[in-house]
């Protein structure tokens, strides 16, 4: 029988996460504060963040040792399994092998907790009794929520109103963790209502819902604010997905030509492509594919620019890819990808022209996640159907080309609780969202004003 799957044992487990700045081939451009324009230090975070996380977040230090506490939490789930998608192949046929880490095991069905025990830890360990954060899908408020009743925190979540009202099964999953879920734009923060005085229909964004978990946490003493992705300390947490994917294709004597997985804000994508990428700076030979929503066209569409990672204007200035931090996205069913930025690890590997963004509207995305489920079995999120798709193209291109191709892809979670959008899809009345060219205009308007990275 030819092999379907890859483990490790409990005991190989990486005991370290990778830092990519140790690795970057040019320097980065530091984050500013908005009313100095200087970079910001440490003191400038601690209001937001514990400072062991901090400490993490400006590290250059390649390899960080991961906490007994924490690993203790990852045995629930890793190392997660490495498939072979044999019978995609078959249907695409096309000359390439595929082969895609499944981190739809863990108990939220996701990739986040990888950072959300981190996160709930470090806090934890510097005295914090409560988590405030935001969640487009649900994915990452359902990881949080998990991580947080593990370690004993208060959490509130505010999740993005059109993800909110589409997916009431990631609602119940917060819930059922402990966790307090507040529909964004709320009336419990000052960003909030304002958004909704100005419009009261608004489907939300993961920018506005940012803004209201930073207001809520930096409200509170005791209290701190959690991220999902973007930020460098989050990615850092991620990269356990590479480490563990380089080890198990090495045991089978397979080294990918194509690394893939989707973007949003970045983390899923890089925690399985950074550990490569450092291959790849340091001579290696392979693609690195970043998948992105059409609607939602950060990297391919829009500048690399300094730019507020929220709606309100509180976080630091970020040197990334955006569309306007006042962008409101269309509201497609992959809500973890309705973000207006991108990572700046990510986008400075972009610019570098190390990493390479593609964009797919949300019929293709659909169509790759349908044949998927049908040759392979596990119904996708749609965020991940967005990799898929690109999985498809890429396929066709080796076919194009004649070239035999190994692609490795993160499968970042699974759509068990999104079938409400497979149903829309099924029934014919999913559609495409076209963003006109006046519409990025307008939001990039708002970044003109900053200083140029």
């Amino acid at each position: 029988m030819e092999q379907v799957k890859v483990f490790l044992d409990e005991s190989d487990i990486p005991r370290q996460w990778y830092n990519i700045l140790a690795d970057m081939p040019t320097p980065m451009s530091p984050p500013l504060h908005p009313g100095t324009g200087q970079p910001v230090g440490p003191d400038d975070l601690a209001p937001v963040f514990p400072m062991n996380l901090i400490e993490q977040e400006v590290s250059s230090e390649r390899w960080i040792d991961i906490p007994e506490e924490v690993l203790e939490k990852y045995l629930l789930w890793r190392p997660t399994p490495l498939y072979r998608a044999r019978n995609f192949e078959k249907l695409l046929d096309a000359p390439v092998q595929i082969y895609y880490k499944h981190e739809g095991v863990s108990p939220p069905g996701s990739h986040k907790p990888n950072t959300a025990i981190a996160q709930a830890y470090y806090n934890k360990a510097f005295g914090i009794e409560r988590l405030s954060t935001e969640t487009g899908a649900g994915q990452w408020g359902s990881a949080l929520s998990m991580a947080c009743q593990m370690f004993g925190l208060e959490c509130r979540v505010f999740m993005v109103r059109v993800s909110y009202d589409q997916k009431p099964y990631r609602r119940l999953m917060m819930m059922t963790w402990g966790a307090n879920c507040v529909p964004s734009p709320s009336d419990l923060t000052a960003a909030g209502r304002k958004i909704m005085a100005e419009n009261p229909d608004s489907p939300g964004s993961l920018g506005i819902a940012i803004s209201e978990a930073i207001e809520d946490a930096v409200a509170d003493e005791k209290a701190r604010y959690s991220l999902g992705s973007v930020l460098n300390h989050v990615l850092l947490h991620q990269t356990i997905i590479g480490l563990e994917a380089q080890k198990q294709m090495e045991k089978i004597g397979v080294y990918p030509n194509v690394v893939m997985g989707c973007a949003g804000g970045g983390s899923n994508f890089a925690g399985v492509a950074l550990p490569f990428v450092r291959d790849k700076i340091h001579g290696k030979e392979l693609s690195v594919v970043a998948a992105e929503p059409s609607s939602c066209p950060t990297m391919t569409r829009g500048p690399f620019a300094y730019d507020f990672g929220d709606t309100a204007m509180t976080t630091p200035l970020l040197p990334m890819y955006t569309l306007g931090h006042d962008f409101v996205p269309a509201p497609i069913h992959a809500g973890g990808l309705r973000y207006h930025g991108m990572a700046p690890v990510v986008s400075h590997l972009v610019k570098e022209g190390i990493i390479e963004p593609r964009a797919f509207n949300q019929l293709e995305t659909f169509t790759a996640g349908v044949n998927w489920a049908r040759t392979e079995g596990f119904i996708s999120a749609p965020e991940t159907n967005h990799v898929i798709a690109a999985v498809v193209q890429e396929a066709e291109r080796a076919k194009e080309e004649g070239k035999e191709k190994v692609i490795l892809f993160n499968w970042s979670g699974h759509g068990l609780v999104d079938l409400a959008a497979y149903e829309a899809f099924l029934s014919g009345q999913l559609t495409n969202y076209a963003l006109p060219e006046e519409e990025i205009r307008r939001a990039l308007q708002t970044i003109e004003q900053f200083p140029k990275p």
